[in-house]
C-alpha cells in the first residue's frame, strides 16, 4: 500500500523536517510512496532542506540508501556540507514552520490549497498545517 511521508515537524537533531526528507527517500526507493509525491523529490522543502545543510539531494539520497539513522545521515550532512548551530536551526525551524503565512510563498500556497479541495480550510496558514489535514493528521 502507497504512504504518506511522516509529519515535517519530526525532528532530528532539533531540525524540522528533515525526517520528513528522508522518510520519503526510503518510501521511495521501497515503492511505498504514493505517486503524486514523486515529482517534488529534490525540490521545494527536500531542495530548501538540502540547501540548508549544503548537500546535493542526489548525494544525500545516495546516503540515505545506504542505511543508517537519521541521526546518523544528519552527521553525513553536517561533515560533508555544513554544522549547523541552534541559531541556524532556529532560523530554519522559523522559516519552515510559517512558511506560506503573509510570506512571498502565500499566493502559491492558497492556490495549492485550492488545487486540493481546501480552500475553504482557514485554519490553514501554512505548507506544514497543509500537510497534517491532508495526509490525515490533525492540525497543529
Amino acid at each position: 500500500m502507497k504512504q504518506t511521508p511522516i509529519s515535517a515537524y519530526v525532528q532530528v537533531g532539533g531540525i524540522i523536517y528533515f525526517a520528513r526528507m528522508i522518510d520519503k527517500i526510503r518510501k521511495h526507493a521501497r515503492g511505498e510512496l504514493r505517486e503524486d509525491y514523486w515529482e517534488n523529490l529534490g525540490q521545494g522543502f527536500d531542495g530548501r532542506c538540502c540547501n540548508f545543510l549544503r548537500v546535493s539531494y542526489e548525494d544525500l539520497r545516495t546516503r540515505v540508501l545506504e542505511g543508517g539513522t537519521d541521526e546518523e545521515i544528519l552527521g553525513w550532512c553536517q561533515q560533508h556540507g555544513r554544522a549547523v548551530n541552534a541559531t541556524d536551526i532556529l532560523v530554519w525551524n522559523g522559516f519552515a514552520r510559517t512558511r506560506g503565512w503573509r510570506d512571498e510563498a502565500t499566493e502559491g500556497f492558497e492556490k495549492y490549497k485550492a488545487a486540493s479541495g481546501l480552500a475553504h480550510r482557514k485554519d490553514l496558514l501554512t505548507y506544514f498545517d497543509y500537510y497534517e489535514v491532508d495526509e490525515g493528521r490533525a492540525p497543529r
